[in-house]
């Protein structure tokens, strides 16, 4: 375990009259390891920093120090520094701890039952990405082992040697000016928006620009029309603000609406560059059909544009945000999918009328994000880094997928048909007769091989079983040993069938 070094104040409990000044030391420090407050391996204040902090001689420190340390509690020497110690002694395992209470309190403890508002019952958690060595076929996942970090550290390194204190004091709640600029030019260029750097808000992913969006125009009961299946982190944040859901479903040309689907709808939520999670792209009469019908129906509609960037075949199709005329759309994409998910920076671009009311929704709650973080991109994009990204990864991610159709062609042959697609990150494959989702979702993940039941994103009526994968995050060869341990799994659950 590595030390963990410390140049905080320690905050003690203040020291009973009569009390000894040393024993109250000992004591006052081995309550705080034993509660866990000073973690093991942590390094201690020195004896002339805690002397001056409490106005105490440096010898009833060192008195304190070594009655501590006799029993096992620290370890080190004075001088060269002290630490709690790694291994405590055997009989502080009995010890409960603030953090042993809350382990059993999430293995099923009970506490008081605490007064939520109705928005917090309605929470549900929504999972972020997990921490680990990505394999086929994980969704979501970019190929962050060639995102050009030496880059980008260079750019952050220059950035800040050259911080003005008007830079690290903040900036405007819709986010640093030059990179609004800097996005609205990439996506008036690149997408087809319409917009102006006013109109953009930045936020910290499409996750935050749905939230913001509820929680300004939907109220409790509200209709809401969204994708059939869709996006699970958009029906977490729509259940939570109470709108009632109504489930459309998706065929080849996009979402089916209708006007009585639409009849009191506040809300459309979409993903028309690349349906999720069937990876259909919105034709345009769709488009045009669902402009005119959000006009009807007095209702604006959120484009999720999570992945479009990465498109395979066929000519590039503009936003939906750019056919419309009328200020229904708000447009959402992130840097999330292009770069790397931890940058947590996106953006929503919203009808002019609309600006306000978003900018002070940003000022009441977050503020703005950070601008250290928003500078750093902006150069990245104003120099034509991201297209130049873009433009390789392209490359990599077509590759990619065309080895995951050929493997798909040569084992998958009546287990599994893989969709044809035209861009993103993932596809989808249908399954063959008499095999279970989740039977086969189970014997792939025996062998290490990732894969997510369509069924995770149903909501209503069930759609045709399939599994959705992921090939940006994988090598060729990873998706070629992926592809023969899923045919292998796929075979175990069709004789389980």
């Amino acid at each position: 375990m590595p030390k963990r070094v410390t140049a905080f104040e320690l905050m003690l409990p203040a020291q009973e009259p009569g009390t000894p000044a040393y024993r109250w030391l000992y004591a006052a420090m081995r309550t705080e390891i034993l509660e866990g407050r000073l973690r093991p391996g942590s390094r201690l204040p020195s004896s002339r920093d805690l002397a001056s902090q409490y106005r105490l001689s440096r010898g009833t420190i060192v008195t304190a120090f070594e009655q501590l340390k006799s029993e096992g509690y620290v370890e080190g020497t004075i001088g060269s520094g002290s630490y709690v110690s790694k291994v405590l002694p055997e009989q502080l395992l009995q010890v409960t701890t603030a953090r042993s209470e809350l382990r059993a309190f999430r293995n099923g403890g009970r506490r008081a039952q605490r007064n939520l508002s109705e928005y917090a019952r309605r929470l549900q958690f929504f999972p972020g990405l997990d921490v680990r060595h990505s394999r086929a076929f994980r969704a979501y996942i970019p190929a962050l082992d060639l995102f050009p970090t030496t880059l980008w550290a260079r750019i952050a390194a220059r950035r800040v040697r050259t911080a003005t204190a008007t830079l690290l004091l903040g900036c405007h709640p819709l986010g640093y000016p030059p990179l609004r600029e800097a996005i609205a030019d990439y996506l008036r260029t690149s997408r087809g928006v319409r917009c102006s750097f006013e109109q953009i808000v930045i936020v910290s992913g499409v996750q935050e620009a749905m939230d913001l969006t509820a929680r300004l125009f939907l109220n409790p009961g509200d209709r809401l029309c969204l994708e059939n299946p869709g996006y699970v982190g958009a029906s977490c944040v729509f259940e939570a603000i109470g709108a009632q859901m109504v489930p459309a479903p998706v065929d080849d040309e996009g979402i089916v609406l209708d006007r009585r689907s639409l009849r009191g709808a506040r809300l459309i939520y979409v993903t028309p560059g690349h349906q999720f999670p069937l990876g259909i792209t919105m034709s345009l009469p769709r488009r045009l059909q669902l402009l005119e019908l959000a006009e009807q129906s007095d209702a604006l509609i959120f484009e999720d544009d999570y992945d479009s960037e990465y498109r395979y075949s066929g000519r590039p199709v503009p936003a939906l945000q750019g056919l419309d005329r009328g200020g229904r759309v708000l447009y959402a994409g992130t840097f999330s999918k292009t770069l790397f998910p931890s940058l947590r920076l996106g953006y929503l671009v919203v009808p002019t009328d609309l600006v306000p009311i978003f900018q002070s929704a940003k000022a009441v709650t977050n503020r703005h994000a950070p601008v250290l973080d928003q500078a750093v991109l902006c150069d990245f994009i104003s120099e034509g880094h991201l297209g130049r990204h873009l433009r390789r990864m392209r490359e990599v991610y077509s590759e990619r997928l065309s080895v995951l159709l050929e493997s798909a062609r040569e084992k998958l042959g009546g287990l599994l048909e893989i969709s044809s697609i035209e861009a993103g990150l993932q596809t989808v494959g249908w399954l063959g007769a008499r095999i279970d989702e989740e039977t086969a979702a189970k014997a792939a993940a025996v062998r290490k091989v990732e894969v997510i039941p369509l069924s995770w994103y149903d909501r209503g009526q069930p759609t045709r079983k399939g599994l959705q994968l992921g090939f940006a995050a994988s090598t060729p060869n990873e998706i070629r040993r992926g592809v023969r341990d899923l045919a292998a799994a796929l075979e175990d659950a069709r004789k389980r069938g």
